[in-house]
């Protein structure tokens, strides 16, 4: 599953600094754009071996998460990636 929603979200010619909703519930839950691209970063950074990092929609707004394996947020109860 983690593997194909990867590369679902790819597209020629995405990434950078998202706009509208998402953009603003990123400084809503981070600060900044900036502020979260450091976090996620860090986290895929430190996820050991085969882990994931996410940006995850809670009840309480968005987190990163880091997970292990073919673990994954939807098993958390309130995350959604």
């Amino acid at each position: 599953w983690n593997h194909t929603f990867y590369w679902n979200c790819m597209k020629a010619g995405g990434g950078g600094q998202p706009t509208g909703r998402v953009l603003d519930m990123i400084n809503a839950s981070f600060g900044s754009y900036a502020a979260f691209r450091t976090e996620f970063e860090n986290a895929g950074n430190t996820a050991f071996g085969s882990g994931w990092a996410w940006l995850v929609h809670t009840p309480t707004g968005l987190k990163v998460t880091k997970t292990t394996g073919a673990e994954l947020p939807l098993t958390e109860e309130g995350c959604t990636p």
